[in-house]
């Protein structure tokens, strides 16, 4: 499985390289603020709503500390996604995060 840290994943993001970004918290957890542009699937969702991503793409997948994320990324991986786990998850974003809307 590739891995990345955060760090990592804002200075591909300020390069403007194409990253779908994945997080994977729970609804709680992310209104207290996601990376711009992330996709909010909770990683008990996952499963469900997968039709919802597409193969061709690749995706990031973070969480609050690298954890579940990881475990989606094997998920994900497994059915034949180019995917690539945030190590150390939210605990090392740096970068601008925004408050997503009900319907985020």
């Amino acid at each position: 499985m590739k891995t990345m840290t955060a760090e990592q994943l804002q200075k591909m993001q300020e390069a403007r390289e194409t990253l779908t970004v994945i997080d994977v918290r729970e609804d709680y957890e992310v209104q207290h603020g996601m990376i711009p542009g992330a996709v909010h699937i909770p990683l008990g969702d996952l499963e469900y709503r997968i039709s919802e991503l597409d193969e061709r793409k690749p995706y990031a997948l973070i969480c609050k500390a690298g954890v579940r994320s990881e475990m989606a990324a094997r998920y994900l991986e497994s059915v034949g996604f180019d995917v690539t786990n945030i190590t150390d998850g939210m605990y090392g974003w740096g970068g601008e995060c925004t408050i997503p809307t009900k319907d985020a």
